[in-house]
C-alpha cells in the first residue's frame, strides 16, 4: 500500500514536469532494497547488490539523523563556517590544507568500478532521501556528489588532521602574512602534538577484548566492542546484500561501512592508538626576490608550493569569504611556526586506499582475508581487536607506521633540512607489535600501549623503535588484565559483566595516599575534624562504583579537584598527571583538595553524603548535536564513572551552566559482546536510542539499559527478526 502511494505521488509529479531519469533510477534502485526496523529501531538493510545495500543504508541513516550525517560531511570538507560562521574558519582551513575537491574528484575517477559503484550509491541514497523529504532543509550540502565519500574515509571520532593545533594555525595564517625567521604571534595556548589536554577533558578512546575458545564456556571465540565516543556519534545498523555483505555494528554518521562490528564469521573493534605516526618538520624557508619561497633539504633548495584557499563563511547579512595563501612542502602543509622556523606536518594522505580498506574489512571472514585487507596500510589512527569463527583472536597495532631513523626524537619537530628525517615506507605486519593467537587466550587494548596486550605474551617494548608507540599503561589497562588474566568459562553474560566490572584501580593508589596524609595531620589541625566524616567513608570503601555509593562521590570529587590542581604543573614538567599526582603532590595539597571537594559537594547537593547516582546522570532532551541539560527535567542515574579512574565502562560527565548534577556526554556509546561459531550470537546497547527525534519511541528507549549495562539481544539472522519487526518498507515510502 505504501509503495502504491509513493508511485502515485511520483506519477502525479510526472505529469508536470516529467520524472527525471535520475529520479527514476533512484526509484528503480529503491525497489531492490528492503529496510526492516526491529523493535529497537535498528535498521536492517537488505539489497540485491552491495551498492543497493549502501543506497538503503544511507537513506536509513538520513532518516535517523540527517543533521549529523550532513554535519560530519560539512566538517570533513572544510565547510563548517558556511553553516556556523566565522568562528569555524580555521577549522575549515585545517581541513582544506589536506582536502582538495578537485583531487578527490580525480581519485574517484580512478577508483575501481566496484568502489565507484558504492560511492555512486552512497550519494544516490542521500539525494533520494532529500528528494522524498522536501521538508528537510540542509544547512550546506543540497546535493551529495560521489567523490564526497572520499573526504570522510576513516571512521575515527577525531581523525589524524585534528591533531594540527588550531590556535597555532590561526596565529600563522592570521591577519599578517607570515615571514620566514619572524615568529608568528603566540596564541594563548599552543601545544605540540601529543601534549597534555585540558585538565577536565574526558580520556578518549575505547575498549576491545578478544577471547579465544579455550577461555570460553562454548569453546568459541568472543569479542567485546566498546567504543568510547561522544554520545549519538554513530548509527547502529545491519547491512546485507546478495553479494556477500552481511555486517552489523556501529557506523559513523555519513559513512557507508560498519566501522566497529562483525559479520557472520569475524569481528573487528578499533581503539584509538598511541602510535606516533604524524610528524612535524622545522623547515628552513627563504623568500626569493620574486616573492616566492624555497625550503632547504640537504644541499638543495626546493620550491615551496603556494596555493590559495577560499573560505566561505556565514554572516548575519549573508555569505562572505576569506582567502588565505597557504604553503606546502613535499611532506605536507605548513601549519605553524616555532621561533621563526616554519613547521610542516606529515601524515597519511591516502583517501582512496583508506576507503577501500574501511569497506573491504567488513567482508573479510577469515584471519588471512583480514590481514590481506590490512596490507593497504591505511588504518592509521587505530589499533584493532579481532576474533573469528575459526577460533582466531588477534591484536593488530596501527597498521600505518612510517619507517624512520630511530635516532631522532619523533615526538618533537625534527630538522627538515636533514635528509635522514625522511620516511622510508611503512612498517610491515611482521615489523609491528601485533599479537595473534597468544597462549594465554586473550588480547585487549584500552588505548594504552601494545606491550601488555596479551599479558606475559605481549610484544616486548625493547624490540621496537620508540615511535611505534608513544603511550604507556593506563588504569583501564590495569583493570582489563584483572578481568581477563587467568579467567575461563566466559559466556556472553560474563563477558558483559567484565566490561562493566565496577573497580576503579586508580583510586586504589590515590585514596591510600590521601588516607596516609590525613593520618599524619595533628589533632589540632582544623582539617582533622572537618574531614573526619569523608575520610571515614573512604577508609571502608572497596574502590568500586555503584549508584548507591557515597564514597564513590567523595572519591570522584576529590580526584577531579586533585587533577585540576595538578594538571598545569604536570604539563609544565612534561609529565603525565597520573605520575605527578602520585609522586609530586604534597600531603597538605591532598587534604586541601579533599576539603575543596567536600565543600563543593555540600554546596551543590546539601551534604557530602550524596549517593553517586544522585549526581551522575544520563539525560537526553533534544536531538541537538550539542545537548542541553536541565536539573528540573527527567534524567536517570548512571552507576559507572570516568575512565580516568580505570572504570572500563566509561561515562564522561560534569556539571553544566545552570546544573548541579553531572550529565554525561561521552564514553560508552555503543557496546556489544559477540560470540562466533556456526551462528553468531550477540548482545548490544546504544546510548539513548536510535532516533534523533524527541518523542520518537526510539529516542530514549535504551537509556535504562545503557545506564545499567543491560545489553539487549541482537537480531542478526532474518529468522531472529520474526516477531520483532516494527516496520518493513522500501526507501522513499513514508
Amino acid at each position: 500500500m505504501k509503495k502504491a502511494i509513493l508511485l502515485l505521488v511520483l506519477a502525479s509529479a510526472s505529469c508536470s514536469p516529467a520524472v527525471s531519469p535520475e529520479v527514476a533510477a533512484w526509484q528503480t534502485r529503491a525497489d531492490d532494497v528492503t529496510v526492516i526496523r526491529d523493535d529497537w529501531g535498528v535498521p536492517h538493510i537488505y539489497g540485491k547488490t552491495d551498492a543497493d545495500a549502501v543506497f538503503g543504508l544511507m537513506y536509513a541513516q538520513a532518516e535517523d539523523d540527517f543533521n549529523r550525517v550532513e554535519t560530519n560531511l560539512i566538517n570533513a570538507q572544510g565547510r563548517l563556517a558556511e553553516a556556523e560562521g566565522e568562528s569555524a574558519l580555521y577549522r575549515d582551513l585545517r581541513m582544506k590544507l589536506f582536502i582538495d575537491p578537485a583531487d578527490l574528484q580525480a581519485q574517484y575517477a580512478q577508483a575501481d568500478p566496484w568502489l565507484k559503484d558504492l560511492m555512486d550509491a552512497w550519494a544516490d541514497g542521500l539525494n533520494f532521501y532529500l528528494h522524498t523529504h522536501p521538508e528537510v532543509t540542509p544547512r550546506v550540502i543540497t546535493r551529495f556528489e560521489p567523490w564526497m565519500a572520499l573526504s570522510f574515509s576513516e571512521g575515527s571520532i577525531g581523525g589524524d588532521i585534528e591533531q594540527v593545533n588550531l590556535p597555532a594555525l590561526e596565529a600563522f595564517y592570521g591577519a599578517a602574512a607570515p615571514t620566514p625567521g619572524v615568529p608568528s604571534p603566540t596564541p594563548a595556548r599552543v601545544s605540540d602534538l601529543g601534549s597534555l589536554a585540558d585538565w577536565n577533558a574526558e580520556p578518549t578512546g575505547s575498549n576491545g577484548f578478544a577471547i579465544a575458545g579455550a577461555n570460553t564456556a562454548s569453546g568459541k571465540a568472543q569479542l567485546l566492542i566498546n567504543p568510547h565516543t561522544s554520545f549519538f556519534f554513530r548509527e547502529e545498523a545491519h547491512v546485507v546484500s546478495d553479494e556477500g555483505l552481511n555486517a552489523y555494528g556501529a557506523l559513523t554518521w555519513g559513512q557507508f561501512f560498519v566501522y566497529q562490528g562483525f559479520n557472520d564469521k569475524a569481528g573487528w573493534m578499533h581503539t584509538s592508538s598511541s602510535v606516533d605516526n604524524i610528524d612535524e618538520y622545522l623547515e628552513t624557508v627563504t623568500k626569493q626576490a620574486d616573492g616566492s619561497y624555497t625550503y632547504r633539504v640537504g644541499a638543495d633548495d626546493r620550491a615551496l608550493t603556494a596555493f590559495t584557499v577560499t573560505l566561505p563563511y556565514k554572516t548575519d547579512t549573508g555569505m562572505a569569504q576569506k582567502t588565505v595563501t597557504a604553503y606546502r612542502t613535499h611532506r605536507g602543509p605548513i601549519v605553524r611556526s616555532v621561533d621563526g622556523k616554519w613547521v610542516s606536518v606529515r601524515l597519511m594522505e591516502e583517501p582512496l586506499k583508506a576507503l577501500t580498506q574501511s569497506y573491504s574489512r567488513t567482508k573479510a571472514r577469515t584471519l588471512e582475508e583480514y590481514k590481506e585487507v590490512m596490507a593497504l596500510h591505511t588504518n592509521s589512527s587505530n589499533n584493532t581487536l579481532y576474533a573469528d569463527a575459526d577460533g582466531n583472536i588477534a591484536y593488530f597495532h596501527s597498521n600505518f607506521i612510517p619507517r624512520r631513523d630511530p635516532s631522532f626524537d619523533w615526538t618533537k619537530p625534527v630538522d627538515g633540512t636533514n635528509p635522514a628525517t625522511e620516511w622510508d615506507g611503512v612498517l610491515s605486519f611482521d615489523e609491528s607489535p601485533n599479537v595473534v593467537n597468544p597462549p594465554n587466550g586473550w588480547v585487549y587494548n584500552t588505548n594504552n600501549y601494545p606491550f601488555s596486550a596479551a599479558g606475559a605474551n605481549s610484544p616486548k617494548q625493547k624490540d621496537y623503535p620508540a615511535y611505534v608507540d608513544s603511550g604507556s599503561e593506563n588504569p583501564r589497562g590495569v583493570h582489563a588484565i584483572r578481568v581477563l588474566d587467568g579467567k575461563a568459562g566466559f559466556t556472553l553474560n560474563t563477558l558483559m559483566a567484565a566490561a562493566f566490572d565496577s573497580a576503579m584501580p586508580e583510586f586504589e593508589i590515590q585514596v591510600p595516599l590521601l588516607l596516609k596524609a590525613y593520618a599524619a595531620v595533628p589533632a589540632s589541625d582544623p582539617l582533622k575534624a572537618g574531614l573526619a566524616g569523608p575520610i571515614g567513608a573512604l577508609q571502608g570503601w572497596d574502590y568500586h562504583w555503584s549508584a548507591a555509593s557515597v564514597p564513590t562521590s567523595v572519591a570522584v570529587f576529590y580526584g577531579d579537584e586533585l587533577w585540576r590542581r595538578a594538571s598545569e604543573e604536570a604539563r609544565r614538567a612534561n609529565r603525565s598527571v597520573y605520575d605527578y599526582t602520585k609522586q609530586s603532590v604534597t600531603p597538605r595539597q591532598r587534604l586541601e583538595a579533599l576539603d575543596a571537594a567536600v565543600t563543593r559537594l555540600q554546596a551543590d547537593f546539601g551534604t557530602w553524603e550524596t549517593a553517586w547516582g544522585a549526581i551522575n546522570r544520563f539525560q537526553r532532551l533534544t536531538g541537538d548535536i550539542v545537548q542541553p541539560f536541565d536539573d528540573a527535567k527527567p534524567s536517570i542515574p548512571v552507576m559507572f564513572a570516568s575512565s580516568r579512574w580505570g572504570s572500563l565502562a566509561s561515562f564522561g560527565a560534569r556539571a553544566y551552566p545552570g546544573t548541579k548534577k553531572w550529565y554525561g556526554t561521552s564514553g560508552n556509546s555503543f557496546v556489544a559482546v559477540v560470540e562466533f561459531g556456526d551462528r553468531v550470537q550477540a548482545k548490544a546497547v546504544t546510548a539513548g536510542g536510535l532516533s534523533s527525534v524527541p518523542g520518537s519511541k526510539h529516542f530514549n528507549d535504551q537509556a535504562q539499559r545503557y545506564a545499567t549495562g543491560d545489553l539487549r539481544d541482537v537480531y542478526f539472522y532474518r529468522d531472529q527478526l520474526d516477531g520483532h519487526i516494527e516496520r518493513e518498507y522500501k526507501p522513499g515510502e513514508r
